[in-house]
């Protein structure tokens, strides 16, 4: 059974369901999963996550493939990119199996939400980890709360995988280079709302920003890691400020068994000239292929088409391919979790 949704014309935002998970941290230790059904989470005012940014949090999907079967996307990436937040903000751990079996449960248990295959939507999925003790103190949590929510979403940019523009915005910086930035934490994406409004006010997707230290690479924009394609080869940016995406991760993999070469290093603003193509990839987008930056200051465009690039196409449909089960998943990156 599925619920009856438009499912065409989801966006890409909050539709509420029927489940969540949570489980709490105290004394030193996990207790049991709770299934909840209210999305209000009881709080004490003085809680770390809500004075002091201790928080962290992953977006992943389910897909509901052509066989019939549901299957979730490098969970265990997931799992040990929270565990890096979690180190960096000094919060307690999940374990990989306590992530991993509350994501499952907590598609299982939403089951009709799932959009069908070929409509466009997904069901997304949300782990947050929060610091719940109550202090005034700036010191880190001892008692954490990790919860588990999903909601069925549409593309994050209508009309799905074509090219946008982006802009680069210099008077703003997402990140430092020893900040949070290789970490999902909030904080980044507040550091970030400033300049995607003024970017959207002026008719971009969405804004990038250079390195913080020496405004000269480029660093990612508000919601995705960056790459670009020249030649047979796959290069996307190296810095201790960006985020480790894992969908950046698994099309590096897919370049290099297209015997693309991939290039991770530090990618100057004016190589951007250089490139065929240019995309934005992440888990919401997948890969938002970039028509053409512009830089506001110096007046520099850099087009790149108005039409996703082949190879940027190739990789798409081949990424897509096996997060639907269609083609082979020789890397085992998916786990069937209904079906």
């Amino acid at each position: 059974m599925m619920k009856n949704i438009d499912w065409a014309k989801l966006p890409f935002g909050y539709y509420p369901t029927d489940y969540n998970l949570r489980c709490s941290f105290k004394d030193g230790k996990w207790g049991e999963v709770e299934v909840h059904t209210d999305p209000n989470i009881p709080m004490h005012m003085a809680a770390t996550c809500l004075h002091y940014g201790q928080e962290g949090f992953e977006g992943l999907k389910a897909y509901r493939c052509p066989d019939g079967k549901v299957r979730v996307f490098r969970m265990e990436e997931n799992a040990a990119r929270l565990q890096s937040t979690a180190r960096g903000l000094v919060m307690a751990e999940v374990p990989t199996e306590l992530f991993c079996d509350m994501v499952t449960r907590a598609v299982q248990l939403n089951e009709e939400y799932i959009p069908p295959y070929e409509t466009g939507a997904t069901l997304y999925i949300r782990p947050l980890l929060i610091g719940t003790a109550a202090q005034v103190g700036v010191r880190p949590s001892d008692e954490f709360l990790f919860v588990v929510f999903v909601t069925p979403v549409g593309p994050y940019f209508k009309g799905g995988f074509k090219a946008n523009p982006y802009v680069i915005i210099r008077d703003y910086d997402r990140s430092a280079p020893l900040g949070t930035g290789c970490y999902k934490v909030g904080g980044n994406y507040a550091a970030s709302l400033k300049a995607n409004t003024i970017a959207r006010s002026k008719g971009y997707a969405c804004e990038f920003y250079l390195d913080a230290k020496e405004k000269k690479y480029m660093d990612e924009c508000g919601a995705a890691n960056f790459f670009g394609i020249k030649g047979n080869t796959y290069v996307t940016p190296k810095s201790t400020s960006i985020l480790p995406s894992v969908t950046n991760k698994s099309l590096m993999q897919l370049a290099e068994d297209l015997g693309m070469t991939v290039e991770r290093r530090p990618i100057p603003e004016e190589e951007l000239a250089t490139f065929e193509e240019a995309g934005a990839c992440g888990t919401a987008a997948v890969i938002s292929p970039i028509s053409y930056i512009d830089d506001l200051e110096t007046g520099k465009r850099y087009s790149f088409g108005e039409e996703p690039g082949p190879k940027s196409k190739r990789l798409y449909d081949k990424l897509r391919n096996i997060q639907y089960g269609i083609e082979p998943d020789i890397h085992g990156w998916t786990k069937v979790v209904i079906g």
